[in-house]
């Protein structure tokens, strides 16, 4: 992992039993680091999200090592932040207010640290509660990962 940044191909993993209702992949695509997320986003899920965004949020400057359950993975030191975050919901079924919560806490952290925030793929009852809650006006919202990716 560079700092705050997995390396390409790799996946974060986490040292406590996955909920099996609820999973996020972490990788590099280019300049962007990506969080597949799968099934469904609640109050009791959301912390397993918020841990990955800390991991690429919150590694400490200079160091090359995040915290959390990413911490640890090899790291080159001075390695900037993810010019580009995605946040890719092509598999998520569901997400509550506190998943909701947790995705506009996530976009203040980026827009504060210079990253720009993107979501792809919402579908389903997740687009819908953007909709109602008027959350999509806040967000890049793209049809997919890969138009996520090449927007500029």
């Amino acid at each position: 992992m560079t700092e705050g940044r997995p390396e390409p191909g790799r996946t974060l993993q986490s040292m406590e039993p996955p909920d099996p209702r609820f999973g996020v992949g972490v990788r590099t695509e280019g300049n962007a680091v990506v969080f597949a997320l799968t099934g469904e986003l609640d109050h009791d899920t959301a912390p397993v999200l918020r841990e990955r965004f800390d991991e690429v949020f919150d590694a400490p400057a200079g160091t090359g090592a995040g915290t959390g359950a990413g911490a640890g993975v090899a790291t080159e030191a001075g390695t900037e932040p993810p010019e580009v975050v995605v946040v890719d919901c092509a598999e998520l079924g569901f997400c509550d207010s506190t998943g909701l919560n947790l995705l506009l806490t996530a976009r203040l952290t980026a827009v504060e640290r210079g990253i720009d925030i993107r979501l792809a793929g919402l579908h389903g009852h997740v687009v819908r509660m953007f909709e109602i809650t008027g959350a999509g006006g806040v967000f890049s919202i793209h049809p997919d990962l890969a138009a996520a990716l090449a927007a500029g």
